[in-house]
């Protein structure tokens, strides 16, 4: 397919072609990309917001929930009259507000197991910004089962991470943690909390490493955890490696498909 730029879009993305990593033909990548944002919270708000900015062809919107008064303090993808709606309506609405020249998917639904291995290979990259235990799991292993990079993040109450997974070029997530903690340890924001800004420089980093992807810039996350503490402003970096025994990506892997319930259980 021949995708060219129109005298529109030379202007709405002057600054991006100015840029020696991006020109011309690195906005036409970008038009030309696809890519799925799980999850249209405090992560996947900057996510979204981000990429439609810089000019990503095509989103896909995923997300089960509603707008609720208590999501505003970090949701800034939505608002106060949108209270109520899809957050996957919601966000459409303000992401054509701000750039109508792309095409949005709505998913009102969470990528489950059952759905997972449909949706996930429409699109090139996936972005997760869902904020449960399972839903990392499932979008890791979605993922290496689908051969898609995926561009992960977290928070939790003043700290945050960012990494790029992909089992087919380094280490996957289950490399990092095999296997899910024990229910009582896993942390949940609407219990402990989460600082409002802090999902959105988690949001904006994941961005920018889904941008440098499709322009195909070498310096990426992937096989480094990056960690972030806003209380004492530091970040760290954490190199990560290929866990040969790996159950996913290992050389003698015993996860070979995506089972419905297994990731259910793991609340």
């Amino acid at each position: 397919m021949d995708i060219q730029l129109s005298p529109e879009e030379f202007t709405r993305y002057s600054r991006n072609i100015l840029l020696p990593q991006v020109g011309v033909d690195g906005q036409v990548k970008l038009k030309a990309s696809s890519v799925l944002v799980a999850g249209l919270g405090g992560l996947g708000s900057p996510v979204a917001l981000y990429l439609a900015a810089a000019g990503v062809g095509r989103l896909g919107l995923a997300d089960p929930d509603r707008v609720d008064l208590s999501n505003l303090q970090r949701q800034v993808l939505h608002t106060t009259d949108g209270i109520g709606q899809p957050k996957t309506a919601s966000a459409r609405a303000r992401l054509l507000e701000l750039n109508p020249g792309i095409r949005l998917d709505a998913i009102p639904e969470a990528i489950s197991a059952k759905n997972a291995l449909k949706i996930l290979p429409e699109y090139d990259l996936v972005a997760d910004a869902t904020d449960t235990i399972e839903s990392r799991y499932l979008l890791n292993d979605a993922c290496y089962l689908s051969n898609r990079t995926l561009i992960h993040g977290s928070v939790y109450r003043f700290e945050g991470q960012v990494s790029v997974f992909d089992g087919h070029r380094g280490a996957c997530y289950r490399c990092v943690y095999a296997t899910p903690p024990p229910p009582e340890l896993i942390p949940n924001g609407s219990v402990s909390g989460v600082m409002g800004v802090l999902p959105g420089l988690i949001g904006v980093i994941q961005a920018t490493e889904t941008i440098k992807l499709i322009l195909g810039i070498q310096s990426s996350l992937l096989g480094t955890l990056l960690l972030y503490n806003a209380l004492d402003l530091t970040f760290q970096k954490v190199q990560l490696h290929k866990n040969p025994d790996c159950p996913l990506c290992g050389k003698h892997p015993s996860i070979t498909e995506l089972v419905e319930g297994k990731y259910e259980m793991i609340r």
